[in-house]
């Protein structure tokens, strides 16, 4: 029997963009079906019309299959399935077939519409993987992960967390003062302020190293990482995640190692450890005469991008003409130091705020300009600086520093290769309930 549908019909049967296919429920034979369908198995019409159904469902085997499914698409409205359809090139296709059965002309017909599907369950499979590897994550990954909710301030610490802190899988409770009371004092006001400023959006994420406090009392040094990932209408945080990282005997071995040098190796500059003895020294003079004092903090921008293209060999060249600018440029009674990494940090005994902005600008400037004629295609190296001034920026070490660290971070935000100078300082106590975990 032969259908015959009406000009209007036979255009909309071509154009609808899913497979469709006519089929004769008694005999399983395609009766008709659209271009969409020859397109998504790459079959020709006579390939397919007048064929069992059969040939291309590759999970309907048999008559006696068929035969029940024929009578499960009768007894319901609409019978939907996932299947996969034969490709002429050897390959499968996977599909959402609706079926439905209709009469026609007193003849009994199933109409089933077959979407390709094959996006979808690549991304469905992609989901997954990354399921499998967030539960991995989430129980062996070697680094403990926190999920904080500020709004309820509940945390979730994850079992490995629990573990690098000498609790068991039920203990810590999830709240955020799990993590507040544990905090080393000497490192509350640090890491707080590091935290509100990633909160604030003034800085990209949270980072920071400090001491926390596990079951036995003891103090393991961490770093802590996380970033805010969900936000309310109103641009605030409501979800932050992250991870915390054992490193004490990093940590320990590098303390050891600054015990016994006092420069870097690399640079021939003050070390850190130097720089923390220096800046003291420093600061208890400038209070002592009543004068300023300058904390300059900078880094090079982009600099993992050197080392990325050009091996560290050639990152190591550039630190080294760095410290070399830099000594070049500043007073015989400044201290420059290399802080860590592609960081510096330069003290500057009775210097105003003004005199210390040009300077910084100076340095910039003279490290933009800097040619490197052994790396031609290296290209200008840039650099973004922080200043801060004793008293007008802090009454202490660390909250000089802490001030010069935050104008760092804001000449990175604000486009990089540019001087900021200091703001006021954030309160120094720890956040109320729903304020500020660490994890």
């Amino acid at each position: 029997m032969q259908l015959q549908p009406s000009p209007t019909l036979q255009a909309v049967f071509q154009h609808v963009p899913d497979a469709v296919f006519l089929i004769d429920p008694s005999t399983s034979l395609i009766l008709d079906c659209n271009e969409a369908a020859l397109a998504q198995v790459g079959l020709t019409r006579d390939e397919i019309v007048q064929h069992s159904v059969l040939s291309l469902q590759k999970d309907v085997v048999g008559p006696e299959q068929w035969a029940s499914i024929a009578q499960a698409i009768r007894d319901a409205p609409g019978y939907y399935f996932l299947g996969r359809h034969r490709h002429s090139g050897g390959g499968e296709v996977p599909v959402e077939v609706h079926t439905s059965c209709f009469a026609h002309e007193g003849r009994e017909l199933f109409l089933s519409v077959a979407r390709d599907i094959t996006q979808r369950v690549a991304l469905e499979q992609e989901q997954a993987a990354r399921d499998v590897q967030l539960r991995y994550a989430l129980t062996d990954a070697t680094d403990g992960l926190w999920d904080w909710n500020l709004p309820t301030g509940e945390v979730f610490f994850s079992p490995q967390l629990k573990r690098m802190l000498g609790y068991g899988p039920h203990e810590m409770a999830p709240h955020l003062n799990t993590w507040v009371d544990n905090v080393h004092p000497d490192d509350t006001a640090w890491v707080q302020r590091v935290l509100h400023e990633h909160l604030d959006g003034l800085r990209e994420r949270y980072d920071v190293e400090y001491r926390l406090r596990n079951r036995n009392g003891h103090y393991i040094w961490v770093h802590d990482r996380g970033r805010v990932c969900d936000r309310d209408p109103q641009g605030q945080p409501t979800r932050m995640v992250g991870m915390v990282e054992n490193i004490t005997d990093r940590k320990n071995a590098e303390l050891a190692l600054q015990d016994i040098a006092s420069h870097d190796v690399l640079t021939g500059l003050l070390n850190r450890r130097e720089c923390e003895r220096v800046l003291h020294q420093q600061l208890e003079l400038c209070r002592r005469l009543q004068v300023p004092m300058g904390l300059c903090l900078f880094d090079l921008d982009h600099f993992k991008e050197v080392n990325d293209r050009f091996g560290h060999k050639v990152g190591d060249e550039v630190l080294r003409e760095v410290a070399r600018v830099v000594k070049s440029q500043v007073r015989s009674t400044d201290h420059v130091f290399r802080w860590g990494g592609e960081e510096f940090l330069m003290v500057c005994a009775d210097i105003g705020l003004h005199h210390l902005v040009l300077l910084a600008d100076q340095l910039r400037r003279t490290l933009e300009q800097t040619v490197w004629p052994d790396l031609d295609s290296l290209g200008r190296v840039t650099s973004s600086f922080g200043v801060a001034v004793y008293p007008d920026h802090g009454l202490s070490v660390e909250e000089l520093f802490m001030s010069a660290d935050s104008a760092l971070y804001r000449a990175k935000a604000n486009g990089r290769n540019r001087v900021e100078c200091a703001a006021p300082l954030y309160p120094l106590q720890m956040p109320p309930m729903t304020a500020a975990p660490a994890f």
